[in-house]
């Protein structure tokens, strides 16, 4: 599915929340208003029709006003000046004297007020006709000749007119708001439109950038800054990624270039021994070649696996508390029998120099008895490393290996270890070739080789130093390499125990 077609674009989606908010604004602004007039209004209409039937209160108050109520009752009925007024003068019990009802709208049933009481707001009645229009009214008493009889005011207003008038102003409030959304969107529309242009502009780079051109960067010159960051966490993601694609490809090459050197040997030798009928001492000895070939294959492709899933693992390795002097002793026992074939010896010490012949020392004439100081060395040594013992284990074993493969005959290796504040120290350290400055910093990278004429492909897969990178990266710690005047150390530093 195409994500355009996915959803609406952003700046749609922007633009329509914008308009929503802006005509919720306006609409909510126009309701204030329209609630302030109509009630300004009530209040207004409120006041006039007291103020009428005040007037006609004083009226009557002259004798002479009764003379005319009777003789002339269209005088009142022009008083009121609109065919929504009504206007009704009685004796209570007795036909009007005056009914002004141009409406034909009902006489409301209301218990005047006394003739010595003041009109307020409070009187005034509000009700609604039959045709659901707003109607007021107010029922007053005023003296006559007669002080037992007084005369009755019944004065009222239908509100059609203003109902009208507020009826057209919600219209106006509905259609200015709507009007201000609309051009709230369209000026959203445009803004959004141009602030995102920079993320359109970056997205447009990013179209660039493949596999042929990982080096590339995005340019985040004139984007806002609220993309500096995107734009830098991309580039620092397209670095990790050149250099990740850049390791894959010099370890693909590596690995084919030493896949070919086993593959071809294995390939020549059974070809020539497939040319011509050969002896069976022949197909032993050509079997026993292929064995080899084929043993170091084996130990590339678990090398390979094992740095696969370590570089896809989430570091959750199960890490103990184990003792330094057990864990060198052990190593020292397993390499005692290829030290002895190149007249090798192998000492331990704790807490000494890395260089010093110090500690329980582990002999390749007598094994016995390095096992024996070891054991005692043991008793006064308690230092111990935070790891994983399987992970330790393999990485010493890499450097050990490394060293009696590199060792000169008849020197001494030594394994030792130091604890303090900062961690454990533990250094491998053997006297042989000094490794030129150059390649100490390319060491531990997969199938590099300092020198390529001495490696053996009978022995080595070039992934040993590269392992005890990873094992050390997964206990978050790191792996050094020193080499001078004839003497080269490798030291694995682990962090100390957390909590």
């Amino acid at each position: 599915m195409n994500p355009r077609r996915s959803g609406h674009a952003l700046t749609t989606r922007l633009a329509a929340l914008f308009a929503l908010l802006c005509f919720a604004l306006l609409a909510a602004l126009g309701v204030f208003l329209y609630r302030e007039l109509e009630q300004q209004l009530t209040l207004r209409d409120d006041a006039a029709l007291i103020n009428r039937v005040e007037q006609i209160r004083a009226l009557l108050q002259d004798e002479n006003t009764m003379e005319l109520v009777r003789a002339k009752p269209a005088l009142f009925a022009n008083m009121l000046g609109n065919r929504e007024a009504l206007l009704v003068l009685r004796f209570a019990g007795q036909a009007p004297l005056i009914e002004v009802n141009p409406g034909a709208m009902p006489i409301p049933e209301l218990a005047p007020l006394p003739p010595q009481a003041p009109l307020t707001l409070a009187a005034v009645r509000h009700t609604v006709d039959a045709n659901g229009v707003p109607f007021i009214a107010l029922a007053a008493s005023a003296r006559s000749e007669d002080p037992r009889r007084p005369l009755q005011i019944i004065a009222g207003r239908a509100m059609s007119e203003r109902t009208h008038m507020l009826a057209q102003y919600r219209e106006r409030i509905l259609l200015s708001a709507a009007a201000g959304a609309l051009l709230a969107a369209l000026a959203a529309l445009a803004l959004v439109r141009r602030s995102l242009r920079p993320l359109g502009e970056l997205a447009r780079q990013t179209g660039h950038i493949g596999i042929s051109n990982l080096a590339a960067r995005l340019d985040g010159a004139g984007a806002p800054r609220e993309l500096a960051l995107l734009v830098d966490a991309f580039n620092a993601m397209l670095e990790r990624l050149a250099n990740g694609f850049t390791r894959l490809s010099q370890v693909s090459a590596d690995m084919a270039h030493d896949l070919r050197t086993p593959i071809a040997n294995l390939l020549g030798q059974t070809e020539v021994a497939l040319s011509q009928p050969r002896s069976s001492d022949y197909y032993e000895t050509l079997l026993a070649s292929n064995h080899e070939e084929l043993q170091r294959l084996a130990r590339m492709t678990d090398n390979m696996l094992f740095l696969a899933r370590a570089d896809n693992a989430d570091n959750a390795i199960a890490c103990a508390s184990l003792p330094l002097h057990d864990e060198l002793l052990r190593q020292a026992d397993y390499f005692e029998g290829p030290a002895e074939e190149r007249g090798l010896r192998i000492a331990i010490a704790i807490g000494g120099d890395s260089g010093a012949d110090t500690g329980a020392a582990i002999q390749a004439e007598d094994g016995g008895a390095g096992a024996a100081a070891g054991a005692g060395a043991a008793a006064t040594n308690p230092a111990s490393v935070w790891a994983d013992p399987m992970l330790l284990r393999r990485a010493l074993a890499n450097l050990l290996a490394n060293a009696v493969r590199h060792a000169d005959a008849g020197s001494t290796i030594t394994l030792s270890a130091q604890v303090d504040a900062a961690g454990a120290r533990l250094t491998v350290c053997n006297h042989g070739a000094t490794i030129a400055p150059e390649h100490l910093a390319r060491l531990f990278d997969r199938f590099y080789r300092a020198d390529p004429a001495r490696q053996d492909s009978a022995e080595s897969s070039g992934l040993g130093l590269s392992i005890v990178r990873t094992v050390m990266a997964l206990h978050h710690g790191r792996c050094e390499a020193g080499s001078e005047a004839g003497l080269t150390r490798f030291t694995l530093r682990f962090p100390p125990r957390v909590g």
